[in-house]
């Protein structure tokens, strides 16, 4: 018997960190003579083979979004405080996990859970673009005050906007490329796990070569972004289910955009802080991996309840 899409699906994420890891040295080399482009270069594609899927007459904002972004707002302040008394370092590490932005892949696993893609396109070009105000306002506030908004929208912006467009354009010029695009999108996914083994890699080494860091201080940030990142996909599928897609509310609040999470950590907060954004990208791609394998599960189910010989 071979092996399923969904099992191969589930293994691979797990794999593709191990990947990074064990080629964490070489992924580095190749990430620098390339200038840096690999990763944002896997984001843009992995985008618009998504959004090629994505009518943007049907995108529409919601309630959802609202709570979504209120929890991530007041949310990473309240962390901040709760666990500014155990640890300053710690207290930056949890506040930016929930301060992150919607990761751009979250849409892609979304669709592969099941969740409404144009609902989760809106959210993501709502919270990249909140967030690039209101995180220059937090960090000043809790970090080195440095941060401008111009800064992370010149992160965020072309890799949501260029392949969101493009895709769009596509579909209006190329209907035809646009359908087969479309048609294999499961692409975007392989793609991803591609840039997930870049990413792994680049932060393996980023670790190893960081020797300062308090090793109990990096435990306790591990730990901690852990919590946070299961109370989030939780918190954000029981919202979503209020509004009747619990896989997209999970997404949009739980996947972030951990290359911009440790990107802001390293540049205006505390270095060692990174250390919890780098632990989520693990955690993460766990709970990906879990809900991937569920939903797998319930597709090989018939609707007798038998599951398919």
């Amino acid at each position: 018997m071979g092996i399923s899409t969904h099992t191969l699906r589930t293994v691979a994420m797990p794999l593709g960190m191990l990947v990074g890891v064990m080629l964490c040295r070489e992924v580095a080399w190749v990430e620098q003579h390339t200038a840096g482009m690999l990763t944002p270069s896997f984001i843009f594609l992995m985008l618009f083979f998504t959004f090629c899927r994505v009518d943007a007459r049907q995108i529409r904002f919601s309630a959802m979004h609202i709570w979504l972004m209120m929890f991530q707002m007041v949310g990473c302040i309240a962390v901040y405080y709760a666990l500014s008394w155990v640890n300053p370092v710690v207290a930056q590490g949890g506040m930016i996990c929930v301060l992150a932005p919607v990761a751009m892949a979250a849409v892609v696993i979304g669709g592969m859970l099941g969740a409404n893609i144009e609902t989760m396109a809106a959210y993501s070009l709502l919270c990249n673009v909140v967030i690039a105000f209101f995180a220059p306002v937090v960090l000043h506030h809790f970090g080195n005050g440095e941060c401008t908004v111009g800064q992370i929208l010149q992160k965020v912006a072309p890799l949501l906007i260029a392949p969101f467009v493009a895709g769009q354009l596509c579909r209006f010029f190329l209907p035809r490329v646009s359908g087969w695009v479309a048609s294999h999108s499961q692409i975007s996914f392989y793609i991803w796990l591609l840039s997930l083994v870049v990413i792994i890699g680049r932060t393996t080494c980023f670790i190893l070569d960081y020797s300062d860091a308090d090793r109990g201080v990096e435990i306790a940030l591990a730990v901690v972004a852990l919590v946070i990142c299961v109370v989030q996909f939780w918190t954000g599928r029981v919202v979503g289910r209020r509004y009747g897609d619990a896989a997209a509310g999970g997404q949009s609040l739980g996947q972030k955009n951990t290359v911009l999470a440790v990107w802001i950590s390293q540049a205006f907060l505390d270095p060692i802080a990174s250390v919890a954004p780098t632990a989520y990208i693990v955690w993460q791609n766990l709970v990906n991996s879990y809900q991937i394998y569920r939903t797998g599960q319930r597709e090989e189910v018939t609707p007798s309840g038998n599951s398919k010989s």
